[in-house]
């Protein structure tokens, strides 16, 4: 069973222009199409529910306005951000626990978190409230939906967390500096925070003994004994490898790297591995297209200083081969990014890129060159419009001409969806072309 996703933080103390930087891959079935969705601030009545993949819960008053990553048959986020700048990605982690009974699925409790919080320690209240009542993990459902234990890294532009579960139990860790997490738990003894019941449970359970030293989560609640070997493991020493590589110059290019990266413990430590291969923090599926595969990345580049508006990266698919759209959720998100379902679809940017992956892993090196060399020209102009439309959205924003900046942002997002749509449609064109010459 697949179960692999990354995600890395950066605190002020590590970057170069000493504001927080946040990335996540989200890694799925390579063919389960992940769009890119818009949800507005709403207001509820105050007995309305929410209805969640498999169990209902009582609504907060107010939900806010988030982007998320969203596997289109989920209600939940793989990852997604707010309109506070709370970003938050999940990984699934495998617990001693299995369950008959419903819970909360790992993705819902990201969305309930941007929804409901409007800084990360109160998404880290949300979410830990709901897991200790509702619980998640494993258990067995009609729906065929793969259901697993979860860790979240959950950030603002102030700090970070990290926050790992176990059914109806947690431990959560103040970030200090830089993290990385996978599919691997990595809260030891070392939690700042802990679930109620935690150690009761780990005790009742024999689990841990009454009388050790502080309980350590992750010794106690993992089903994998030894944490240090495997996929999860690998990936997060690595990820974590090349953030202390660059600890005090992360930036944006830095991070897209992170999480285009293929090495492992054997790879050189103090540069990036690019080649195209299976393994790695940027996922890949077999050659016929079956497996596992990044179905979407996200780069967030917050700002605590009101010099400009924070920056969303957003890629599609394998991040190695396409490109990091700026969005802003100041503006309104283009919908043609939200467009996908089960069913391949020219109309959908997510399944395009699907298409241009099978492209890469079946023709010659020589079409992987062309493809990074076209994304990376296209990078390098948004790199360069971006913080501009940053600095002045906000300061649109800060003269209270609202209406403005959101016209201009939804504009300038949209202009660049258009580009994207025509370059990956022109690649995928001209290696058709190619191949049937050949």
């Amino acid at each position: 069973m697949l179960k692999s996703c990354d995600t890395v933080v950066a605190l002020s103390n590590a970057t170069v222009d000493n504001q927080v930087i946040f990335g996540k891959n989200s890694d799925r079935p390579a063919v389960e199409c992940q769009p890119l969705v818009l949800r507005d601030r709403k207001s509820h009545f105050s007995d309305s529910m929410t209805n969640c993949q498999f169990i209902q819960l009582p609504e907060t008053r107010t939900t806010y306005r988030h982007i998320g990553s969203t596997p289109y048959w989920c209600w939940g986020d793989e990852h997604g951000f707010n309109e506070h700048q709370v970003v938050i990605g999940n990984e699934g982690l495998g617990s001693k626990y299995e369950f008959d009974s419903p819970k909360l699925i790992g993705m819902e409790l990201v969305r309930l978190g941007l929804e409901r919080a409007s800084t990360a320690a109160e998404a880290v209240e949300v979410m830990t409230t709901l897991i200790t009542k509702y619980g998640q993990g494993e258990f067995s459902n009609q729906a065929n939906v793969r259901t697993y234990d979860n860790g979240y890294i959950i950030a603002d532009p102030r700090e970070a967390y990290v926050l790992e579960t176990a059914g109806h139990e947690w431990a959560t860790k103040r970030i200090d500096s830089v993290a990385g997490i996978s599919n691997v738990y990595s809260i030891e003894d070392d939690w700042n925070c802990l679930s109620p019941t935690a150690l009761e449970q780990a005790i009742a359970n024999n689990w841990w003994m009454e009388k050790a030293e502080q309980l350590n989560f992750a010794k106690a609640y993992s089903r994998q004994a030894d944490r240090s070997v495997g996929s999860g493991a690998v990936r997060r020493r690595r990820s974590c490898t090349l953030l202390n590589q660059h600890l005090g110059n992360i930036d944006i290019p830095t991070t897209i790297a992170v999480l285009s990266d293929h090495g492992g413990d054997d790879t050189d430590k103090t540069s990036f591995d690019t080649a195209l291969k299976q393994g790695g923090i940027c996922v890949h599926h077999n050659q016929d297209g079956t497996g596992g595969n990044t179905a979407a990345s996200l780069v967030a580049h917050l700002c605590d200083d009101n010099s400009r508006l924070p920056v969303y990266w957003c890629s599609l698919y394998s991040p190695c081969l396409g490109v990091f759209l700026p969005m802003f959720i100041e503006g309104e998100l283009p919908s043609v990014l939200a467009i996908g379902s089960e069913k391949p679809s020219n109309e959908s940017p997510w399944w395009l890129f699907r298409q241009l992956s099978l492209k890469n892993c079946s023709d010659a090196i020589e079409l992987i060159s062309m493809v990074r060399e076209r994304w990376g020209t296209f990078q390098k102009c948004l790199f360069d419009s971006a913080y501009e439309m940053a600095k002045v959205g906000k300061e649109l924003i800060n003269d209270q001409r609202q209406a403005e900046a959101k016209q201009l942002l939804t504009e300038y997002m949209a202009e660049n969806v258009v580009l994207m749509l025509k370059i990956v449609r022109g690649m995928l064109a001209n290696t058709s072309a190619s191949t049937a010459r050949g």
